[in-house]
């Protein structure tokens, strides 16, 4: 009886070894401190890690920040580096990693698990999306020159942006924007689903933000969105060709500062007769990409 204890009591003392050997489970990693840097414009934090996506939040320079780990994204060049990599925060949401910075760069994140979607029994027919064609025959009468200096980062009526009426072309904050030729003021307008104009606006805010309209020779019409405050013209007002008409901004709907420019071939300004100033500012003489 004795010796079967004892082979009992082995068997029990072995038994809890090689619980005590077990590995343990794996905690997950610590998150990393970082601080954004994105000078005097706030930081928008996004739903998903692309420019596009929803904004869930905006961030001031200097806030700080905790980083779970990184993702690639589309390339940005910001205030600390040039960058394809996206940081997912501890609270949720992404930003730019060319806005953040900190000591160590976050790792990867782990690769989502996709669990395919079974195909539809009946076939979905897609409402096609209308194609409108630009006019033809547009030409630019007298001196031309660019609305704000840089090159325009998106652009007319892409496929992924088939409603995008004319380009953007990134500045910073404040800088002049300038008539690009001579003629009457038609518009001045606050265009936005949002408070006010005069504050910033969002991806998820609709409208052009404060707005100005020109009619030129040759029945050519610009227009100028997203500016920071109220235009320094007036509708009937005559202007010259380089003659500031207000300052750069991000009312409305705007992810950040940046001139949202647009040509048109008639009056007033519509989706049916917008052109693409990338070759009609390229004949005038100015060039925009």
């Amino acid at each position: 009886m004795r010796r079967r204890l004892t082979i009992l009591g082995l068997a029990v003392a072995s038994s809890a070894g090689l619980a005590l050997l077990a590995p343990a489970a794996t905690a997950a990693p610590a998150p990393l401190p970082g601080t954004v840097s994105s000078g005097k414009m706030k930081l928008t934090v996004r739903a998903a890690p692309t420019a596009a996506s929803a904004a869930v939040g905006l961030l001031r320079n200097g806030a700080k920040l905790a980083l779970v780990c990184s993702v690639a994204g589309p390339r940005t060049k910001g205030k600390v580096r040039t960058t394809d990599r996206w940081d997912r925060l501890a609270g949720g949401g992404h930003v730019s990693d060319a806005y953040v910075s900190r000591r160590k760069a976050p790792p990867s994140c782990p690769t989502p698990v996709v669990t395919p979607t079974p195909s539809p029994t009946v076939p979905l027919s897609p409402t096609p999306t209308p194609v409108i064609v630009p006019p033809t025959g547009a030409v630019a009468v007298g001196t031309w020159v660019a609305p704000v200096p840089g090159k325009g980062t998106s652009g007319f009526r892409t496929v992924s942006r088939p409603t995008h009426d004319g380009i953007d072309i990134m500045a910073a904050r404040e800088t002049p924007i300038r008539a690009t030729a001579a003629g009457t003021v038609i518009t001045v307008v606050c265009n936005t689903s949002g408070p006010s104009c005069d504050v910033d606006g969002s991806p998820g805010i609709k409208g052009c933000g404060w707005y100005v309209e020109i009619h030129h020779a040759g029945d050519i019409t610009t227009r100028y969105c997203h500016m920071i405050r109220r235009p320094d013209v007036t509708v009937g007002q005559q202007v010259t060709a380089g003659q500031t008409i207000g300052s750069v901004g991000t009312s409305g709907n705007s992810s950040g500062p940046h001139l949202h420019f647009e040509v048109h071939f008639g009056r007033p300004a519509t989706r049916l007769n917008a052109i693409d100033p990338v070759p009609f500012m390229r004949t005038a003489g100015a060039p925009v990409a």
